[in-house]
């Protein structure tokens, strides 16, 4: 597993300073049929929770 998870929404309820993440776990699912993702634009971060 990644040491560090790094993130630069920084309107995320789980974004530290140094662009970290604080999440206890990470969500990532892929737009395409299958999840068979090409490339990082066809993926989502559904661990994101607005600070707001």
């Amino acid at each position: 597993m990644a040491k560090d998870v790094l993130c630069e929404v920084n309107s995320c309820k789980y974004w530290a300073t140094e662009n970290k993440c604080n999440a206890s776990s990470i969500y990532v699912v892929s737009h395409r049929d299958r999840n068979q993702a090409r490339n990082s634009e066809e993926t989502d971060c559904k661990t994101f929770e607005s600070k707001i």
